[in-house]
């Protein structure tokens, strides 16, 4: 993938195999309007302002196409600095989604930049917090709710669903 529209492109194309989609960040807000350069810039050029277009949506456009029907699963995240829970149930809404995981990113022991994270679990029926622990295990607990979101889609809903890790686990 070269640029977000070749992922939003790519990501629609491919919506009606899956099952669950995990959305774990937006590829970018914005893009520079017009497009990459054919040339580099040169300091000597002074340029002062560089005009930005919103990009596509991807989570917002699956959430639509996805109203009418009960899958896939759609899992978005919130990174946020303030207001957390408030943005996160917002988003969960705009966007039509049935999870959004929700971390703030200003504490110095979670977010980006550490192997360690705390996050809350909010859909439309429940929140639920999940304290400081390593990625993987965040990564398990959000697996482990997708499997329940699934669970409850009545009889298409897949019999199982295996974490990568459960499955490197029982490898022989």
């Amino acid at each position: 993938m070269r640029s977000a529209s070749e992922m939003h492109r790519s990501v629609m194309e491919r919506k009606t195999e899956a099952d669950a989609m995990i959305l774990a960040a937006a590829v970018a807000d914005y893009t520079p309007t017009g497009g990459p350069q054919s040339q580099k810039l040169r300091k000597d050029q002074r340029i002062e302002t560089i005009e930005l277009t919103r990009t596509l949506d991807i989570l917002a456009d699956l959430g639509c196409w996805r109203a009418a029907q009960s899958k896939p699963v759609l899992v978005g995240f919130a990174a946020e600095t303030e207001e957390m829970l408030e943005h996160a149930r917002a988003k969960l809404k705009a966007k039509n989604v049935d999870l959004i995981v929700a971390n703030d990113v200003s504490r110095s022991d979670t977010g980006f930049a550490v192997d360690t994270n705390a996050v809350t679990l909010v859909s439309h029926d429940v929140e639920t917090s999940v304290p400081l622990q390593s990625k993987t295990q965040i990564a398990e607990v959000i697996l482990d709710r997708v499997e329940e979101l699934l669970m409850g889609r009545g009889p298409e809903a897949p019999q199982k669903v295996v974490s990568e890790a459960a499955y490197r686990n029982s490898a022989p």
